[in-house]
């Protein structure tokens, strides 16, 4: 857009003010280029300064150069003698856009607006620029996004357990191996599973915004309904932008999650996070995270979980590392306390323009506080989570998703060790 401004102002609008014989670097001209005819016109500035046609060309140098304090003495060194050459306020105009004053660059691209000279197509194009600023500093408006995700698959162990039939347990050893039920035998059905979201921002001043959202999952099983899984997650917070484009947000969370059409658990909390812009669309963040878990008809395993993490966003890949501990609040549930440590990376690599390989890769290691009373051992666990699949856009909304997961839990306590796959071929609409 600011770019635009440059090759606008110099060729749609006519002025006599700008020299014919100063050479002017167009937006096609190299920084090197840029950066050596600003050496060259800037040593002339004892001599020339206060030349419209002069101040001018070197105002462009200097943008070229990336020197906007420079071009933006110079443009106005032009405006001092020609107030009214428009081609110098409009690149005085994007001089403080560039800069970051973007409340000059609208209040000087308005006045350029108002020049009854200006070409109606350069006029409008303008028009849009400070429609642009005006958004920017009325923070940007508001926005509602969301999507819908369907799939139907197989899974070869819907209750995470093992596969073992029998296991001896330490506290009653005496009795030999205990045979284990149905529920806790590892089982596999075919399922399939609705996922969809809804979310929105809406800014309330140039650097804060509001956001929130709403996120729901239904998956049925097709011949084990014990096993079937909703939620329901609500989000809503505050994030703020600093003048360097850092962003720091604050957010509550509540879930509902239900396990055979009953509620299993409930969880609240909140989340802050810190986010480090990169350029090329990079960024890192570090984050913060406490949630109180109820878990309905099981008080032993109510508990609050805190955890921290950071993270790097890439063009094409995102990569995680957190950790914390989860707490029970009573005693006797001790057992199931626990410290954690988790990394992930994920990453969407187009093969094509409209195919993408999609894949991920998890660790968690888990180290639990105090011996099971059953096994007579503190729990270890270790887990692996594989990914990998496709994104086929068959419109710009519409996308056709095969994905394959595996997922390794190696514990100390074999009741918990288990390993599970999944394929599935899903379709996902996003608005």
């Amino acid at each position: 857009m600011l770019g635009a401004s440059s090759f606008l102002a110099a060729t749609a609008i006519g002025t006599p003010a700008l020299a014919q014989n100063e050479p002017q670097p167009d937006s096609a001209t190299s920084k090197a280029a840029a950066e050596a005819e600003y050496r060259q016109l800037s040593s002339q500035v004892p001599q020339r300064a206060g030349d419209p046609g002069f101040d001018f060309a070197l105002g462009i140098a200097a943008l070229d150069s990336g020197r906007f304090g420079d071009a933006i003495i110079a443009f106005q060194r032009v405006l001092a003698v020609q107030p009214d050459n428009a081609a110098a306020r409009a690149e005085l105009a994007r001089a403080f856009a560039l800069a970051g004053d973007i409340d000059t660059a609208r209040e000087q691209f308005a006045t350029v607006v108002d020049d009854p000279s200006l070409p109606d197509p350069v006029r409008q194009r303008f028009t849009g620029f400070v429609r642009q600023f005006d958004r920017q500093i009325a923070g940007g408006g508001s926005d509602v996004s969301g999507f819908v995700d369907a799939r139907v698959g197989y899974d070869s162990n819907i209750n995470t357990a093992t596969e073992l039939n029998s296991i001896v347990i330490p506290l009653f050893s005496f009795l030999g191996p205990g045979q284990l039920g149905g529920a806790a035998v590892a089982q596999s059905d075919e399922f399939y599973d609705i996922t969809a979201g809804i979310s929105g921002v809406t800014a309330i001043g140039r650097q804060d915004r509001l956001f929130a959202s709403v996120l729901g999952n239904w998956r049925d099983n097709f011949d084990t309904a014990m096993f079937d899984q909703a939620a329901l997650t609500g989000t809503a917070g505050y994030a703020h932008s600093f003048a360097n484009d850092d962003v720091i947000s604050l957010s509550g969370q509540v879930q509902q999650f239900w396990l055979d059409d009953a509620g299993f658990r409930t969880s609240y909390g909140v989340t802050t996070q810190y986010t480090k812009p990169l350029a090329g669309g990079k960024a890192l963040t570090v984050s913060g995270q406490w949630n109180r878990l109820d878990f309905n008809g099981d008080p032993l395993r109510d508990a609050d979980r805190l955890s921290i993490g950071t993270g790097f966003v890439g063009k094409f890949f995102a990569a995680n590392i957190n950790g914390g501990t989860e707490k029970t609040r009573r005693q006797a549930g001790d057992h199931l306390s626990f410290d954690f440590i988790g990394a992930n990376l994920g990453a969407e690599v187009p093969l094509a323009r409209t195919i993408a390989v999609v894949g991920g890769i998890g660790f968690d290691l888990r180290r639990h506080d105090a011996p099971d009373p059953l096994f007579l051992v503190k729990r270890e666990d270790e887990r692996l989570d594989l990914t990998a699949g496709l994104k086929v856009a068959i419109t710009d909304r519409l996308f056709l998703q095969p994905t394959a997961t595996y997922s390794r839990n190696w514990s100390n306590i074999a009741l918990f060790d288990f390993e599970r796959w999944t394929a599935s071929v899903g379709a996902r609409f996003e608005f």
